[in-house]
């Protein structure tokens, strides 16, 4: 039984396991070739999954598992999600200039169209690097021809967040770029993050339920959940020589992730983000279920 009348956006950051950002102070990226690769036999997992329940949702996919993979991501698109972009090769943009972040974001779009035949509209920066210090990256997202970011968390972080700004989708860049960030809710004045990744294995699910229904229900919004392919596969090779912390945040609750995400998607109803923010309106019917109706295209 879902729990709130209103659509909310389904995305996955496709990454593999040795990719992560907590990671790369351990593995060199010229090293990535001696790892094993598991990101393809998860992704099918998750396009299985979402099959189950009718969902679709927004891949945000690094540009050079794009190239190593193309037929991954044909079968993405070829069952109507929405393909987006995740940069090349995870590069966090607090460690690019503009320069080679107009290059990066330009060399993923390219080659995600031309692998899929359809036009990328979204990006998502790797570890959700765009913040106070780089907003200048919203200009040139903007510039390049994207229509929307995901790349802001309104939440205070070791790694990323930028705690004072909006909580949900705003115009950025002079207007010309929407920015959708990942849900949170207030809790005694303090934002808590409830939209997926190591927070969803953190918290019980009921929270999260919880939370996401409030988002709905009391704020009338729809809610931004992401995860990561590498999260369903707790048999995935673990990576020694790392700290407490980072082992704690990378492996936690592994094993428990597939079966909430199964309870996530039976408790919510799910879209694509391009769907959810762009082109589409909520209705309610007089069965007081949710309807998708199409509107004016705004792109």
């Amino acid at each position: 039984m879902m729990i709130a009348p209103i659509i909310n956006a389904m995305s996955v950051d496709v990454e593999d396991y040795y990719q992560v950002s907590a990671f790369e102070n351990r593995i060199s990226r010229s090293d990535w070739h001696s790892h094993e690769s598991r990101v393809q036999a998860n992704v099918d997992r998750i396009l299985t999954l979402f099959d189950q329940y009718g969902v679709k949702g927004t891949f945000f996919t690094l540009g050079c598992l794009a190239d190593q993979y193309p037929n991954m991501v044909k079968r993405i698109v070829d069952q109507g999600h929405e393909l987006a972009s995740h940069g090349w090769d995870h590069r966090r943009v607090t460690n690019l200039t503009p320069e080679e972040f107009r290059q990066d974001i330009n060399r993923s779009k390219a080659l995600l169209e031309d692998i899929s035949g359809l036009p990328v509209k979204g990006y998502r920066a790797p570890s959700y690097s765009i913040g106070e210090s780089n907003l200048w990256a919203l200009d040139i997202l903007a510039d390049e021809g994207y229509l929307y970011s995901s790349s802001i968390v309104p939440i205070k972080h070791d790694h990323y967040g930028m705690p004072n700004a909006s909580r949900f989708s705003h115009r950025v860049a002079d207007g010309r770029l929407l920015e959708v960030p990942i849900t949170t809710t207030s809790i005694l004045n303090r934002n808590i993050n409830c939209g997926g990744g190591g927070w969803f294995r953190l918290f019980p699910y009921g929270f999260s339920k919880w939370a996401l229904s409030k988002v709905n229900m009391q704020e009338n919004e729809p809610c931004i959940f992401y995860f990561h392919p590498w999260e369903i596969d707790p048999s995935q090779p673990v990576i020694d020589n790392v700290s407490a912390r980072t082992r704690f945040r990378h492996y936690l609750n592994l094993k428990r992730m597939y079966g909430r995400l199964d309870s996530l998607l039976n408790d919510f109803k799910w879209g694509r983000m391009d769907d959810v923010f762009l082109g589409r309106g909520y209705e309610i019917d007089s069965a007081d279920h949710v309807a998708l109706s199409k509107i004016e295209a705004a792109i």
